[in-house]
């Protein structure tokens, strides 16, 4: 099992991270918390995230998969919270698009309603997590994870990534900085990096027309 993983930042996008160690690739899904806390992290610095290394029961429905955390006690609650019938990791990864600390109070006050409106927990899975983690959260309460989703992927990191993703396609550095640039002058609220190429698409295509 993988539990820890060191290496070089070699992509960052809205709930995953590229790591090289050694040579080798490793995808590491990670919640927004993540995200946000390697918010200053850029292309090509060193990274070491805790792992939970997921393998589903039934090898031909799913594949391995590394899921990242910056310190133990939110592995922890990750774990508590995929016992939960029917929330899988990535489930869950989806879910904590808002603060852990504002999930756990949602759960310990029974605020139904709250949770039924993260990403893909309906209301009778939210019942479901009330129900079963209810009252058992209490070495979670303390977590500090204050953030806004739309500010955690930084619009360096993202212009950096365009232009990289560009040159892999054979235009030249100066001509994607030069795309790229035009597609954050006119589309200021662009947040990832796939929207900033599809403007850039956009800008290409309405030029050849």
């Amino acid at each position: 099992m993988i539990s820890r993983i060191k290496g070089k930042l070699i992509k960052k996008d809205e709930n995953r991270l590229l790591i090289d160690v050694n040579g080798i690739g490793y995808e590491v899904l990670v919640p927004f918390k993540v995200l946000n806390d390697l918010k200053n992290k850029k292309i090509d610095d060193e990274v070491e995230l805790l792992t939970f290394h997921y393998v589903a029961n039934d090898p031909a429905r799913d594949v391995p998969m590394l899921i990242g955390f910056t310190n133990q006690i939110e592995k922890e609650f990750f774990e508590k919270f995929i016992t939960v019938s029917g929330v899988g990791p990535k489930l869950t990864i989806k879910a904590f698009a808002e603060p852990i600390s504002n999930i756990i109070k949602a759960i310990e006050s029974a605020d139904v309603s709250y949770l039924k409106g993260l990403p893909g927990i309906g209301e009778q899975k939210a019942k479901q997590i009330v129900a079963k983690l209810q009252g058992k959260l209490g070495r979670f309460g303390l977590i500090q994870d204050s953030f806004r989703p739309g500010d955690i992927i930084l619009k360096k990191d993202i212009e950096e990534e365009a232009i990289a993703i560009l040159s892999q396609l054979q235009y030249k550095k100066t001509e994607a900085e030069r795309m790229v640039k035009r597609a954050l002058e006119k589309n200021q609220g662009i947040v990832t990096t796939q929207e900033l190429l599809n403007e850039v698409y956009n800008q290409r295509r309405s030029n050849d027309a």
